[in-house]
């Protein structure tokens, strides 16, 4: 039943291309952000960014200085920062970032604190695709503001998963969403699928910060507004601010919301946030027959039915599809057991 993405044979001419552009992107390697120790800032380069804070700026400082952050007022917060170093994206702290950060710190704060906490259990698995593709490690945080890391998340309009993907969009890019699987709901697949869409998003517009906006608004609607109100420019990160009052509302929010996740995820202990990340995500595969139970699956191991759910959110009935035979995950060094178990049932097999 899975359904064929028209964008296949399209994807496979560019990949040549993109090969090339993620190996240039893999050419410089963002190092990991320090706090500053005073007002005066190094010139540093990220991604190929010159990001540089002029003497007398406040820097990351003026965010962290403040052993009450959380109280402040959003027009406090990186008052004179343009932009910050450290970050594989670029990041501008303006009054709709302030805000979010503001908004995230106060009234939001605790479920801003789970998002930190659920960081743990996708993260890893997240960053490592994204370093296989030379793309900005902090892309992640669009995950966490799609959907807090949550697999079962599903918005008002029917997007699902940990990258919040509508139906048509998923199986254009090659998920399997029916009556008995939604890979938008596997966080393997659906960052797969989320990372191909974000990379053609930014081949089209040449700026992290529009294709952003075009994964929330639609591509075409964020080209029309690029023709109407930019001259049809691309591939200038100060486009998004400049076509901002042009977009759904929802969308003049998204990238600002991205950069206070970001500003405050790569540095929640200065933001007061005291984290307990989550166990990694982690798992290895076994064929089961068709209509195996989850259930069934965690009975053989002896765990709690819960577990096996959480390693399968793609599985929305609870067992697998019917007639054919279909992997599950299951807990580390666990597979052989399972294969043991069912051999009687029909064909099992550990996944090479």
């Amino acid at each position: 039943m899975k359904s064929v993405s028209p964008l296949a044979g399209r994807l496979e001419t560019q990949s040549a291309e993109r090969l090339v552009r993620r190996e240039s992107r893999r050419g410089t390697t963002a190092e990991e952000p320090q706090l500053p120790q005073g007002p005066r800032l190094p010139r540093v380069r990220t991604l190929g960014l010159p990001l540089l804070l002029a003497s007398g700026a406040l820097g990351l400082w003026s965010l962290f200085e403040s052993p009450r952050i959380q109280d402040r007022h959003p027009a406090s917060i990186g008052h004179d920062v343009a932009e910050v170093v450290g970050f594989e994206l670029p990041i501008e702290v303006n009054e709709r970032v302030r805000t979010w950060i503001a908004r995230y710190i106060n009234q939001g704060r605790s479920g801003f604190e789970r998002y930190l906490s659920r960081e743990g259990l996708y993260g890893g698995l997240i960053r490592s695709k994204l370093d296989e593709r030379g793309m900005p490690r902090d892309l992640l945080y669009l995950a966490m503001i799609e959907s807090g890391f949550r697999p079962e998340a599903t918005s008002p309009v029917s997007a699902a998963g940990v990258w919040q993907f509508m139906g048509p969009t998923a199986v254009e890019y090659g998920l399997e969403v029916h009556a008995y699987v939604d890979e938008r709901r596997d966080p393997v697949r659906a960052t797969d699928a989320a990372l191909d869409y974000l990379e053609i998003l930014y081949d089209r517009f040449g700026s992290w910060y529009l294709a952003a906006a075009a994964y929330n608004a639609g591509p075409n609607r964020v080209a029309r507004i690029l023709r109407r109100h930019a001259d049809d420019r691309r591939g200038e990160e100060e486009l998004y601010w400049e076509i901002i009052e042009y977009l759904p509302r929802e969308t003049r929010s998204y990238v600002p919301k991205l950069i206070a996740a970001t500003l405050i995820a790569r540095h929640a202990r200065e933001y007061g946030f005291d984290v307990v990340p989550e166990e990694p995500y982690q798992f290895e595969q076994v064929f089961v027959p068709g209509g195996t139970s989850l259930a069934e699956v965690a009975h053989t191991l002896d765990v709690p039915a819960r577990l096996i759910r959480d390693l399968n959110p793609h599985l929305i009935r609870g067992f697998t599809p019917p007639g054919l035979s279909y992997p599950v995950r299951v807990p580390l060094g666990r597979s052989g057991q399972v294969v043991a178990s069912l051999q009687g049932r029909g064909r099992s097999r550990l996944v090479d």
